[in-house]
């Protein structure tokens, strides 16, 4: 994770600048450049492509963006991108930006995010565990595929690991998945999938 600009930047002077530029994301005020890579992009799609199917299957009046930001109602200079994030479209017509800029407001509005960890894993296991949380998404993935996340968050040896948080009470319960295991989502009951289906590319 690299730290691009020395000057704080508000939410507008980042959506001028780099709202359209999808290797960024603002963090209280701090450019985050998310330094995405090939394999990182790769697993990301193999995730959307199987939401989407699913989502498709099973006939939910869903969509899933090519690109998407969250602003946080609760912090004024962040604007989080998330690698794949679900919508309920019955939802986008109370959105304030939705319209204009592919910018969601609204936790209701979203089913499910998912980020793959790369160098900046820090945000994704702590800052954006408490992000999701407050706007109240229900489900948050964590797909930590090259085992980059710190020991307290994935164990020692450390290994390929997906984390799926669901929340419960506004808090939420984690539970961790590796090789080999189904993994088991609330949003979407129906779906089969294995880490090492995303990560076959």
């Amino acid at each position: 994770m690299t730290y691009t600009s020395p000057k704080l930047l508000t939410f507008e002077e980042f959506i001028a600048e780099y709202g359209d530029n999808t290797r960024y994301e603002l963090i209280d005020g701090q450019l985050r450049d998310m330094e995405p890579t090939g394999l990182h992009e790769a697993v990301a799609g193999n995730i959307a492509g199987r939401n989407y199917v699913e989502i498709f299957n099973s006939n939910l009046k869903w969509l899933i963006p090519k690109t998407c930001l969250i602003k946080p109602s609760a912090a004024e200079a962040t604007a989080l991108r998330p690698d794949v994030i679900v919508l309920d479209k019955a939802e986008l017509s109370k959105e304030p930006l939705w319209q204009k800029e592919p910018i969601i407001c609204n936790g209701n509005t979203i089913k499910l995010v998912a980020e793959v960890v790369s160098t900046n894993w820090q945000d994704d296991y702590a800052r954006k565990v408490e992000e999701y949380a407050f706007l109240n998404i229900p489900e948050y993935w964590i797909v930590d595929f090259r085992g980059l996340g710190g020991l307290q968050f994935i164990g020692n040896p450390k290994q390929p690991t997906f984390t799926v948080c669901q929340l419960v009470n506004g808090v939420y319960q984690l539970q961790q998945y590796r090789l080999r295991d189904t993994i088991s989502s609330d949003v979407l009951p129906n779906l089969q999938l294995k880490l090492d289906d995303i990560m076959h590319i």
